[in-house]
Parts: C-alpha cells; sequence; structure tokens
C-alpha cells in the first residue's frame, strides 16, 4: 500500500469510516495474529486478541496522530493487549510457540541448520528446535517479548523502538540481554546443540 493511499484511507478512517479502516487494515491482519499466536501460544485466544487488537484500533484511531507508523502503532496495540491477557489470565509458561515457525526466522548467531539438512541435521533440528522452546519459555516476559518482536517477526530496531515507545538504544540492550538470557539457558544443558551459538 501506497503512502498517499495509506494517507487517505488513515483519514477516512478517523472519520469513523469502517470500510477505509478496514481496507488500511487488512494488510497487516497476518502479522498482527502471529505476534499474538506466538505470545499466547493458543490459537483460539490468537484470534480473539488480533480481533481485540482491530477494535481497539478502530476506537482509538482518532487518537491516532501519525507520530509513527500505522503499523507499529497497531503492532503496540497487539503487544500491549497480548501482555494484559496473559496478566489477566496468568500465563507465564508456554508463551512462545515454535511448532508453527520456520527455523531461519530466529537470527541466533545468523543461522543454526543449513539450507539442505540431511536426515542427522534434520533430527538435529528437531532437537534444537525443541530446546530453544523450552529455553524460551523460561525467559522473563520482557526478553521473551523482544526475541518475538526482533527475531520472529523480523521487526527493525527503529520499529521495535516506535513499537514499544522505547528509545532505540534501550532496543539494542534489551535484545542483547534477551539474546544472551537465551544463551545461557541452552548453554546450560544443550551445549552439543548448538556449537556455532555458543562459541
Amino acid at each position: 500500500m501506497g503512502f498517499d493511499v495509506e494517507n487517505r484511507l488513515l483519514t477516512k478512517a478517523r472519520q469513523g469510516n469502517v470500510q477505509a479502516f478496514e481496507e488500511l487494515s487488512g494488510s497487516y491482519y497476518t502479522k498482527v495474529y502471529n505476534i499474538c499466536y506466538r505470545m499466547l501460544n493458543n490459537p483460539d485466544d490468537a484470534l480473539e486478541q488480533a480481533q481485540e487488537t482491530f477494535i481497539k484500533a478502530f476506537r482509538y484511531i482518532k487518537d491516532f496522530k501519525g507520530n509513527s507508523s500505522f503499523s507499529t502503532w497497531i503492532y503496540r496495540i497487539a503487544t500491549n493487549t497480548c501482555l494484559d491477557f496473559i496478566r489477566k489470565n496468568n500465563k507465564n509458561k508456554n508463551i512462545v510457540s515454535m511448532e508453527q515457525a520456520t527455523f531461519e526466522d530466529i537470527t541466533v548467531k545468523d543461522r543454526l541448520v543449513s539450507s539442505m539438512p540431511g536426515p542427522e541435521k534434520i533430527a538435529e533440528t528437531n532437537a534444537q528446535k525443541a530446546a530453544i522452546k523450552e529455553a524460551l519459555e523460561k525467559m522473563n516476559e520482557k526478553n521473551r517479548m523482544i526475541i518475538v518482536l526482533r527475531d520472529f517477526m523480523g521487526l527493525s530496531y527503529e520499529q521495535i523502538s516506535e513499537t514499544l515507545e522505547t528509545p532505540v538504544g534501550t532496543v539494542k540492550s534489551r535484545i542483547s540481554r534477551a539474546r544472551s538470557e537465551l544463551r545461557e539457558l541452552l548453554c546450560k544443558d544443550k551445549e552439543h546443540l548448538f556449537t556455532d551459538y555458543v562459541k
């Protein structure tokens, strides 16, 4: 969607035009759902909170000042909606799912597996995937969040900064701390699976 088209739709959506809002937000639905799914680890909860995200976005779009892009604004609503849901439902475990994510989604020292793995490498990859899933479940909420946004969703430092309303420098240090925590968790009992990552 072009910048001019998005601005035109934004103007109409701010005036309460539902069709304009649906057209504007439609291209972001998949990413919003993916954020919710990977944070909540439940497709029904993810669908519900994705819908809640867009309901909130429509409700408050008249207050959107355009200081950030529409995409990062709606990602911010999604992350806050999921965090609220987690806190209300006491979901402190199994927040991030690895089952539907390809291994290339995770930038741990650029990559963990070759692009054309053989049978042994596939078995190793499955073990790595399980180990990372287990480690992510043990991470604190803020570190898990930053890993989802950066390494799963592929957002830039600037996009994460806008999404979390946090300075870029803080984002970089949080990513570093989050990856350090993940690395330490992996090193405890899975060193042989992550020889490239833990060096």
